[in-house]
């Protein structure tokens, strides 16, 4: 494929259709945000022990209004390890050594934690087994029903 036909919405990329908020990413109030920074754990020598260039990312889920109720929901359920008890999600980085790469991966984590919850599951189509899955089910049942009565006959003289 050339230039033009089909970018954008190469592996991994989802448009705006499958999602239904193309611009969500976009639209991430940096003032709206709590952005705090400080000491890295890990190796690093004085640079750890020093500098502040672990980041910290929290805003609270309800009154970010800036997010869609439905992605806000979605956040939640599938969030829930990262929010605090007070309702923040806490996104935090610590990879590199200086605190604008940290916050750089920071937010880019943010604008993929949202795009995640931004994408609508699909709906579960109901399906019927197979004949070959009854058989093996069916063939399963008789054999640990075989088991249980032979277990049952035996004399413990």
């Amino acid at each position: 494929m050339g230039a033009g036909a089909g970018e954008g919405a190469g592996r991994g990329e989802r448009d705006e259709t499958e999602t239904g908020y193309d611009d969500l990413v976009m639209r991430i109030p940096r003032e709206r945000l709590t952005i705090r920074f400080a000491r890295s754990g890990g190796p690093g020598g004085q640079n750890v022990n020093k500098v502040e260039t672990k980041v910290e990312i929290r805003f609270r889920v309800a009154d970010a209004d800036w997010i869609p109720p439905e992605v806000r929901e979605r956040l939640v359920t599938r969030e829930a390890s990262r929010i605090t008890r007070e309702g923040e999600l806490l996104i935090t980085s610590s990879r590199f050594r200086t605190r604008e790469r940290n916050l750089d991966d920071a937010f880019q984590k943010l604008e993929e934690t949202l795009t995640r919850a931004a994408i609508r599951p699909k709906r579960r189509k109901a399906t019927r087994p197979t004949a070959g899955s009854r058989a093996r089910r069916g063939a399963e049942k008789r054999r640990r029903s075989e088991r249980k009565q032979e277990r049952s006959q035996r004399t413990w003289d």
